[in-house]
């Protein structure tokens, strides 16, 4: 039987959040994206030389890091999946 027909375990939660540099893409996405934000929602306090509301600038810059976490973990989970989909069906067509 070939290695790529062979069923694996699941992606731990560990490796799919932190594998394959997905922390550092998240990173600099949440840097781009929030800060677009950032101009979009507070511009007028930014222009005025206002302070800005510390708590909604930090969840401006979370919430596009864990959506871009969110989205290669659910990525990688229905990769493993349709492998491992491709696999079973290898090895039914073998037995047979």
């Amino acid at each position: 039987m070939e290695a790529s027909a062979q069923y694996t375990a699941p992606p731990s939660f560990a490796n799919m959040a932190l594998g394959d540099g997905t922390p550092k893409k998240a990173f600099y996405t949440a840097l781009v994206v929030g800060s677009i934000l950032i101009i979009i929602n507070h511009g007028d306090l930014l222009i005025s030389g206002a302070p800005l509301p510390t708590i909604k600038i930090l969840l401006t810059y979370c919430v596009p890091y864990c959506v871009t976490i969110w989205g290669a973990m659910t990525g990688k989970r229905s990769q493993w999946l349709r492998d491992n989909k491709r696999s079973r069906k290898q090895r039914s067509e073998a037995d047979v």
